[in-house]
């Protein structure tokens, strides 16, 4: 990413500058020859120039040599700013407080307790890190809980290849598994992923994105461990709701709100709604944030005048206090009037044994307003458009169905792995 940074750095104040390699921490000979197939071979790191940076190794050796000088912190201080997907429009920095991360973590760890009941913590425990550290998802899940119930963090550098993934899968006793549901589909299709030992397993953490149905049981049919779904965004440090572990099953919702934390379904004048009815759903609680960097005015439209963070997510809470997410309010579908969430489309499709991986988006229509369009990623080489307008049409309502129908190699998707209908629609 240096040559990102030389195209923007005489626009910022940042005086000094680490440029870390990919064979910094291996060492010798072995991180040499990585860094020259990295480079010259592979030509992974476009061309740069940085006056006066400094290497990591050598930041690291000048450390070694200086005294830690504490700062002194307070609980309302910002801790960092935790710059949103963008799965629907511009990132944007939320500010984050240290009161904020503290709470989300001690939260997690009161919730993830309730899994311990059904199989024993064990001496020292294994996590996954399938995510990027920068990611929410992974920043307090993977690094602080795993720091504070004292685990190993097995860190994946590239999850998509799906093959040296589960050749380090198969390296240790695995425990705690948090991911997306992209991913677990993608593993649960390696044969050598089928193959491996899940005994140790406690606890499948499905976040990020909605966990399909069809995936969530094939997961538990092969591993035992059932995936249990939580909800959170980068606004909320990031966990609001989450199933409890001693469930067992898959509930298909986002579970119940986590200790101190308070969910309202509301329509678009703020108003609460009964429960079964679908509205946004509004968070309020410790680990909501201050705000938007710098951005009063995009603040101002999610923060509601009662402290509620209104998430852009339509959902509805059923009669046990479980929220069931029906979409983004942004990707929902209009047609003719009916609101058509992709979400739906999407797992009644990725039932179909021949789909690998499925997105759904409205597009223009003069009759109707919008039609629903589905983008598919083929399991079965043989599928074809004609199959699936069929299989729509005896699973879904008729306003439902797709109009169009489109086959790719593979869908847009974010680092993380989040697929991005808004680059689906051509808005980038």
């Amino acid at each position: 990413f240096a040559n990102a940074l030389q195209a923007v750095i005489a626009k910022t104040a940042v005086k000094h500058v680490v440029v870390a390699a990919m064979g910094d921490m291996l060492g010798g000979l072995k991180g040499t020859i990585v860094n020259l197939v990295v480079r010259r071979v592979k030509k992974m790191v476009p061309a740069w120039s940085l006056p006066g940076h400094v290497k990591f190794n050598a930041a690291l050796k000048a450390g070694t040599g200086m005294n830690f000088k504490p700062v002194k912190v307070a609980a309302d201080d910002v801790a960092f700013l935790q710059y949103t997907g963008g799965t629907t429009g511009i990132s944007k920095g939320a500010v984050l407080l240290h009161s904020n991360v503290l709470a989300n973590v001690a939260q997690n760890a009161l919730w993830i307790e309730d899994a311990f009941t059904v199989k024993p913590k064990p001496a020292h425990l294994n996590f996954i890190c399938a995510l990027p550290l920068y990611h929410i998802f992974a920043l307090t899940v993977n690094a602080l809980m795993g720091m504070q119930l004292g685990g190993q963090n097995i860190l994946i550098p590239n999850p998509r290849d799906i093959p040296g993934f589960v050749k380090q899968l198969g390296k240790y006793p695995i425990h705690i598994f948090p991911g997306l549901n992209t991913l677990f589909n993608a593993l649960l299709n390696n044969e050598d992923f089928r193959k491996l030992d899940f005994k140790p397993l406690i606890l499948t953490l499905g976040g990020g994105m909605a966990v399909q149905k069809g995936v969530a049981e094939r997961w538990k049919a092969l591993t035992g461990c059932p995936v249990t779904e939580g909800y959170g965004l980068s606004e909320t440090s990031p966990v609001a709701t989450a199933n409890t572990f001693s469930n067992g099953t898959f509930t298909g919702t986002i579970g119940l709100p986590l200790p101190s934390t308070e969910i309202a379904i509301r329509d678009d004048d703020g108003n609460d709604l009964p429960l079964g009815e679908v509205g946004e759903i509004c968070i309020r609680g410790p680990q909501v944030m201050a705000g938007y960097w710098k951005r009063p005015d995009e603040t101002a439209k999610v923060i509601t005048k009662d402290g509620f963070f209104k998430s852009g997510d339509m959902g509805f809470m059923d009669e046990r206090g479980y929220t069931k997410i029906v979409d983004r309010k942004k990707d929902m579908i209009l047609v003719s009037g009916f609101n058509v969430y992709p979400n739906e489309l999407e797992e009644v499709v990725a039932l179909h044994p021949g789909v690998l991986e499925v997105a759904a988006i409205g597009v223009p229509d003069e009759h109707s307003g919008e039609v629903p369009k589905l983008f598919v990623v083929k399991k079965d080489p043989l599928l074809t458009a004609e199959v699936l307008t069929v299989y729509c049409r005896e699973n879904l309502t008729g306003y439902k169905r797709p109009k169009y129908i489109e086959f790719r190699t593979e869908l847009p998707k974010t680092p993380v792995g989040k697929i991005l209908r808004r680059a689906l629609r051509g808005l980038g």
